[in-house]
């Protein structure tokens, strides 16, 4: 069977990929509002500076990105930004190689599935947001 690009059902692939890639970051974000002190705690535990300052940073870029990545706003230039966003989480909170052993393979599937989303922003950013898409209607 073969499926055509310009097929309507295939148009609104896209739109549902930026959904699902971005959901757990919109979450993410609406999570750390509950619990501002609670997460800039953790990330002064990880060894991050001005953590109480920081944290909003990371509620906007949760929150606004995953939004923006949802209805196809700015989309490469977000999916980029997000992507950098995992790298640096990936590292700074699942460094699987500098835990206790009884950690390894939480902390081993934690940033790996941080890889695989980073994986989903590139492939964001190389092919866009697609036909439906707050970019494609700024096109028109």
């Amino acid at each position: 069977m073969d499926v055509s690009v310009k097929s309507l059902p295939a148009k609104f692939l896209p739109v549902i990929g930026r959904f699902l890639i971005a959901l757990i970051f919109v979450l993410s974000g609406f999570g750390k509002l509950g619990t501002i002190g609670a997460t800039a705690a953790q990330m002064a535990g990880h060894g991050i500076p001005y953590a109480n300052i920081l944290v909003w940073g990371a509620v906007a870029v949760e929150l606004g990105g995953g939004l923006m990545l949802m209805t196809g706003l700015l989309t490469r230039c977000v999916a980029l930004a997000l992507c950098f966003y995992t790298l640096a989480l990936a590292l700074i909170f699942h460094a699987y190689w500098a835990v206790p052993a009884a950690e390894v393979r939480t902390q081993h599937g934690a940033f790996f599935e941080h890889i695989a989303m980073m994986g989903g922003m590139l492939y964001v950013v190389a092919f866009g947001a697609g036909a439906y898409s707050l970019d494609a209607l700024m096109r028109r």
